[in-house]
């Protein structure tokens, strides 16, 4: 990865810094992991469906963190793990994410959130309401469809 002082960046055109910092696949995934299944760890981002590498994996995390969009702190339970949480700039990407969601639901029929017909209404018919309320549920550590496991 690249280093991140702003002068680095191509422009600082509004578009250009987002893509920057986010606009890579595998960071909106890892922050997608966050806010939808809950996952916390290293170990649990590497299970992702999509296939990370171990390398790119611990690349876009402390990049993320470096940028301020995540944060880390030891695993209470177990020292030799780190849990990985959404900053307040990190939460602030929830509605760019649910505008992800809702063009993916119109635009591929095969799209995972098209079985959650509930849940694409609510946010066809209010996507600022539900992107606040899913910001409060990650700030308070949780996540919006636990059972799912990843």
């Amino acid at each position: 990865m690249k280093t991140t002082l702003k002068e680095d960046f191509r422009s600082h055109c509004a578009v250009n810094y987002g893509v920057e910092i986010f606009g890579d696949r595998w960071s909106l995934l890892i922050i997608r992991d966050i806010i939808f299944v809950g996952k916390k760890t290293y170990g649990d981002f590497l299970k992702s469906e999509e296939g990370i590498a171990t390398n790119v994996l611990a690349s876009r995390l402390a990049f993320l963190e470096e940028q301020g969009v995540l944060s880390k702190a030891p695993n209470p339970d177990d020292k030799r793990k780190d849990f990985y949480t959404l900053t307040e700039k990190g939460l602030d990407l929830i509605p760019i994410v649910i505008s992800i969601v809702l063009w993916s639901a119109k635009h591929d029929s095969k799209s995972y959130v098209r079985r959650r017909e509930e849940f694409v209404a609510r946010l066809s018919q209010n996507p600022m309401q539900v992107s606040e309320e899913v910001k409060a549920l990650v700030r308070d550590g949780g996540c919006l469809f636990p059972e799912s496991g990843g």
